[in-house]
């Protein structure tokens, strides 16, 4: 959760003119990081896949939406769950979707906050993170994960035993507590994560606190220049999963960091982007899944 704003961008489909005006799910940014890096920006046709807004049913019969991609042909596809930023199912989000769809799986993004708010109505982070953010409690996330899962398997197209979970900035610190919340989790990649914070009301445990409850091994991706995540949490957060080794997943859990690399380094709509880490950590990513079960 660094300073960086957020910008309006494009997805699938649309110019970049459009997505200034468009307010689809997964189509635009959030309000908060010029100037927009159109040069970076990459944009997954979806030709060849299924790939759009669907709505999914929570437990207490709320209807939530999420961005879902999958191949156009065929059953039986991996599962990612995709989590936010902090800035909610933009178009970066989607089209991480349309990524993992074009490398053969189901990919889901739910909309986490949609209790609380709606991150693209924001022009500040700091609001952003005090009004809405602070108030989405760990225990609702979980359960729409979970919930998330069931739409999943309930549209008969994915293989939700093969499941696997990653996310960027609030959502790489979701990875690990919802990687030991449901014991369906055959691994999870998370990005630039929180890993070591104050506890609070809504989030009374954090990645160091949950090591031992892993239930498929993590890839952590961190830049060693990242000023939201020192490195000496990252280092606690080693040292969390080594006092955790009678746990098989904490064992096999690994955390790799790029040295002189920011904050939100695969944020490509961003000034953040690096390049060849976030092509290296997608090559480890797509790598990790498939070691571990998630194919």
């Amino acid at each position: 959760m660094d300073g960086d704003r957020l910008i309006y961008g494009a997805e699938n489909g649309l110019s970049r003119r459009a997505a200034l005006t468009t307010v689809a799910l997964g189509s635009t940014f959030a309000l908060a990081a010029q100037p927009v890096q159109a040069q970076t920006m990459i944009v997954t046709p979806a030709d060849g896949l299924t790939a759009g807004a669907v709505k999914v049913k929570t437990s207490d019969g709320k209807e939530m939406d999420a961005y879902r991609a999958m191949p156009a042909s065929g059953t039986g596809f991996g599962t990612i769950l995709v989590v936010q930023e902090i800035f909610g199912v933009h178009a970066h989000i989607a089209d991480m979707c349309r990524r993992f769809a074009k490398a053969g799986y189901y990919a889901i993004a739910p909309e986490l906050y949609f209790r609380q708010g709606d991150p693209k109505t924001y022009t500040e982070i700091p609001k952003l993170i005090s009004e809405l953010v602070s108030k989405v409690p760990d225990d609702q996330v979980m359960g729409d994960l979970d919930s998330t899962v069931a739409f999943a398997k309930g549209e008969g197209k994915a293989d939700t035993v093969k499941l696997g979970i990653t996310g960027f900035c609030w959502g790489g610190r979701i990875v690990w507590m919802y990687d030991a919340h449901n014991p369906a989790v055959k691994a999870g990649v998370a990005w630039y994560g929180p890993l070591a914070r104050a506890a609070t009301p809504m989030t009374p445990k954090d990645a160091t606190d949950i090591a031992k409850d892993l239930h498929g091994p993590v890839q952590g991706l961190y830049g060693g220049a990242d000023a939201g995540i020192p490195q000496e949490s990252v280092e606690k957060m080693r040292a969390a999963l080594k006092a955790a080794s009678g746990n098989a997943a904490a064992a096999k859990s690994q955390i790799k960091v790029y040295p002189d690399t920011p904050h939100a380094f695969n944020a490509d709509y961003r000034a953040s982007y690096r390049k060849e880490a976030a092509e290296d950590g997608w090559k480890l990513c797509l790598a990790w899944f498939k070691a571990n079960g998630v194919t």
